[in-house]
């Protein structure tokens, strides 16, 4: 090892506490050395300085690093980290690496790779060129040409977590003094869109700024993680955009307003069925309770308003976590935190909604046995609804399937059997408290 080398090992184990500095000082030097300094410090070292490096830099390094480290790096990276660099690498080389990866992870990373078709993200070019902007112009030029990417009309300058910061013109690069910072060269932004935008969006940006020739992209936290190249923004403005909200309801992507009436119902129909089997389940749960709702016909006429507001509250966790997922906010493996979250505020919402029902009812029917049954029931039912809003799409991804194909279906039989047997239920359990007091 150089004794440049060892400077750098020096200083990612003296000074942890300045991971951006280790980083920039590693960056000067080749590949290979910088492997062989990875190679030998601690894991839990790695990381702050791993997500200091540029692209490029992560890119060349990581084919260099013995397995253990590169598996140790794509598993404490965060997802879209991991697969922005992924996608870098020839196929090849991401298939090599996702069979290192613990099963999970390496699945959690491949459905993140399959972007949704009519996305931005399905549209970049993951190969981008970005660079710490107090980076000298003579080490910029020796770093595109070790890159030896042709064509480029401008390289991205990120800030210390990858935010993009700015653009340079290759033009502007290549006539500048040797000794200015990318800094002195820095342009802003024309335009930029998240991976998760639809192709809409982005035929909506080109138009806004004709003379736009490459778009970049950003995850979730502004990280840059591709570009959307002239070629693709021109085919964009041609392909129609395809909305997930029709598969909410049971309808199909492929559908469209003017589709043929045996074509929208055979896409429609299987799902109408399924929906009428799971109103039938919940049927059967109030047909449980047929002889206590004859005996109090107050319960029919509350039974609707329990399981109205546990529809409503599971579908704002629904879309919560469904708006997670779609913009990779949130992984499968983020579900304990997602779920005691909604959990929580099922909890904090139903007893805020059962504090006004039980004025509601208690000025209806004067019978306290009655507002007890329906607070409870109400607090039961929202903390249920927040439980499976946050589960369901989680677990449907989880098992390869669309979360967006059939999570309401499922949700409304969930928040419907849950609030129909615990309001009948408790209802049972203290029937003899239900006369007006």
């Amino acid at each position: 090892m150089s004794v440049e080398t060892a400077s750098a090992a020096l200083t990612l184990r003296y000074l942890l506490d300045y991971p951006r500095e280790a980083a920039r000082r590693l960056e000067r030097l080749p590949p290979d050395e910088i492997a062989s300094v990875f190679a030998t410090q601690p894991q839990h070292a790695l990381m702050p300085v791993w997500r200091g490096l540029t692209s490029d830099i992560e890119q060349s390094v990581l084919p260099l690093l013995p397995a253990k480290i590169a598996r140790h790096i794509l598993t404490e990276l965060e997802p879209t980290e991991a697969v922005a660099l992924l996608n870098r690498l020839s196929e090849n080389q991401r298939s090599q690496y996702l069979e290192l990866l613990n099963p999970e992870v390496a699945d959690e990373l491949r459905a993140s790779m399959e972007r949704l078709p009519d996305s931005a993200g399905a549209l970049m070019d993951p190969r981008f060129l970005a660079f710490d902007a107090a980076l000298p112009v003579a080490e910029t030029l020796a770093r595109l040409r070790r890159a030896g990417r042709r064509g480029l009309r401008e390289i991205y300058i990120v800030g210390d977590a990858g935010q993009l910061e700015g653009r340079v013109e290759i033009q502007d690069l290549a006539l500048a003094e040797l000794d200015q910072t990318l800094a002195d060269l820095r342009q802003p932004i024309i335009a930029v869109v998240d991976d998760s935008v639809p192709r809409e969006e982005v035929v909506e940006v080109l138009e806004q700024y004709e003379a736009l020739t490459e778009l970049p992209v950003i995850d979730f936290s502004g990280r840059l993680i591709g570009v959307i190249h002239q070629a693709e923004l021109v085919n964009a403005m041609q392909e129609e955009t395809s909305l997930d909200i029709q598969t909410m309801v049971g309808a199909s992507k492929d559908e469209r307003a003017l589709s043929s009436p045996l074509f929208a119902v055979a896409k429609r129909l299987p799902w109408l069925q399924i929906n009428l089997l799971t109103a039938f389940l919940a049927a059967s749960v109030v047909g449980l309770f047929e002889d206590v709702i004859s005996k109090f016909t107050a319960l029919a006429v509350l039974l609707p308003v329990v399981a109205g507001q546990s529809g409503n509250a599971g579908a704002q966790a629904l879309a919560v976590t469904m708006r997670g997922l779609m913009l990779r906010e949130i992984s499968i493996r983020h579900w304990p935190r997602v779920v005691a979250k909604e959990v929580s505020v099922g909890l904090m919402n139903g007893i805020g909604i059962a504090a006004t029902t039980a004025i509601g009812v208690y000025v209806w029917s004067r019978s306290l046995g009655l507002v007890l049954v329906i607070v409870t029931a109400m607090v039961i039912s929202m903390i249920a609804a927040g439980f499976a809003g946050a589960l369901v799409p989680i677990t449907l991804r989880r098992f390869g399937q669309d979360p967006a194909q059939s999570s309401s279906i499922i949700l409304t039989t969930v928040t419907d059997v849950v609030g129909f047997f615990s309001f009948l239920g408790i209802a049972t359990l203290f029937s003899g408290m239900l006369t007006p007091s």
